[in-house]
């Protein structure tokens, strides 16, 4: 089973989506900015992708700043708390598969984690091709 914490307004988070489903898999979708965290769901979470709340906070795009998180002086104690009460907070999208758990950025991270790939080519949303022909993974020459 994959399951994807997902964010629909994040062009990354349905980048991973489609190569997920576009690889043959059906996963099960958690939209956490609706549904929010529970402190186990969150802690069990971070600790399988051995993410720490600093590692894991969404500093743009979130209310990181205006919460005051970014200070180096603020605990992760604060920082996952906050988390709790701001899910945009959290990075995305964080990917669990039977082969481990990842914050999948850049979307091609979710690679790692998938037995089966979509046939290349393959590009994602962008037009960024991140498989060759033969279904390997693109090295750009730039």
């Amino acid at each position: 089973m994959i399951v994807i914490h997902h964010n629909p307004d994040c062009g990354t988070s349905r980048n991973v989506l489609k190569i997920i489903q576009d690889s043959g898999y059906s996963p099960v979708v958690i939209e956490y900015i609706k549904e929010g965290w529970t402190n186990a769901q969150l802690q069990g979470l971070l600790a399988a992708a051995d993410l720490t709340p600093r590692q894991a906070l969404r500093t743009t795009k979130s209310p990181a700043e205006a919460l005051g998180l970014l200070d180096e002086r603020v605990s992760n104690e604060t920082i996952f708390s906050a988390m709790l009460e701001h899910p945009i907070l959290v990075n995305r999208p964080i990917v669990c598969s039977p082969k481990g758990v990842k914050l999948c950025r850049p979307s091609e991270t979710v690679l790692d984690l998938l037995e089966c790939w979509p046939q290349g080519p393959y590009y994602k949303e962008d037009g960024q091709q991140i498989l060759d022909t033969l279904g390997q993974r693109f090295i750009s020459s730039n």
